[in-house]
């Protein structure tokens, strides 16, 4: 690369960070879990997206031992 294109990506790059600054929603800290919840309520790709969830973890778990009967 030669040192104008550099200069000129240098430009560009510049440019669209202040396009993202300006145009940012300002970071809310806090109690998010607040306003986002019931967002996915009665969602039925949510629900499979727990349920599959669930299952996962499920099958992560030690499965108990089995005795041995004499």
């Amino acid at each position: 690369m030669t040192m104008a294109q550099v200069q000129q990506k240098l430009a560009q790059l510049e440019r669209e960070i202040d396009h993202l600054k300006r145009n940012s929603k300002p970071f809310r800290s806090g109690r998010w879990y607040v306003e986002n919840a019931g967002r996915f309520h009665n969602d039925p790709v949510y629900d499979e997206i727990v349920r599959l969830g669930r299952e996962y973890r499920e099958s992560l778990r030690p499965k108990p031992r089995q005795r041995k009967t004499r």
